[in-house]
């Protein structure tokens, strides 16, 4: 929940430079308010926007809400679902996030799925069991050829906005574990083809050995988007 729609356009306008002629994906995901804005600003660039989040249904009695049509409506192609924070503080679950996975699905876009674990859990020993659980309820009902529009970011929570960040080693680790579900799941071609990003406090200090990983595939950042320079090192380290 940051920048208003002006202080958005100015945000893209110093990243557009900065990221031009980037040998990865570059996608910014904005507030919905923010979202017209952000489109109107990319346009003609590598640069591509994503939403936050997106309702189940299509329409209806859930005020507040967007739906993935209102978005597919907009010319948006990505959208954020199952952040740990949207699960943390409102509520979402296991079961809704795979609706929204289904339902976005569906209307077009391109999923960015976020997976686990709490710190307790961690320290519990069960992490690989959260994210295999919460991969396979989010992927219920996605067929094969569909995972070519779904990007699983694992941000374990304990390192979201605390400035803790999971090794290197442990990023790996985990995404490893993923890929291993989606083998499972469907075949060693679609895990081999699945981008698997790391989110948790990615900053351009530690983005090259966290992006130098072999089962890192991209990273899903936070705070540090929020200054150009920054995102710019980032994506830097993503093309290398």
């Amino acid at each position: 929940m940051n920048k208003t729609r002006a202080e958005a356009k100015s945000l893209i306008a110093e990243l557009i430079p900065a990221v031009s002629g980037a040998d990865c994906e570059v996608v910014v995901c904005v507030p919905f308010t923010c979202l017209e804005t952000a489109l109107e600003a990319v346009g003609g660039t590598n640069i591509k926007v994503g939403a936050q989040n997106c309702h189940w249904a299509q329409s209806g009695a859930f005020t507040g809400e967007i739906s993935a049509g209102m978005l597919a409506d907009m010319g948006v192609p990505y959208v954020i679902i199952g952040h740990s924070e949207r699960r943390q503080y409102f509520g979402e679950t296991d079961a809704t996030v795979n609706l929204r996975v289904r339902a976005a699905l569906d209307a077009g876009l391109t999923v960015i799925l976020c997976v686990g674990e709490l710190l307790e859990q961690r320290e519990r020993g069960v992490t690989e069991e959260i994210c295999a659980m919460q991969t396979k309820i989010a992927l219920g009902g996605v067929a094969k050829e569909e995972l070519k529009r779904i990007i699983i970011a694992y941000e374990p929570v304990w390192a979201i906005g605390t400035g803790k960040t999971a090794t290197s080693e442990q990023a790996n680790e985990v995404n490893r574990f993923i890929r291993r579900v989606i083998e499972k799941l469907y075949d060693k071609a679609a895990a081999d083809a699945l981008t698997i990003q790391y989110g948790g406090s990615m900053n351009a200090a530690n983005a090259e050995e966290l992006l130098g990983c072999e089962d890192v595939d991209g990273g899903l950042i936070g705070g540090a988007s929020l200054k150009a320079a920054d995102f710019a090192a980032i994506v830097k380290a993503a093309g290398r």
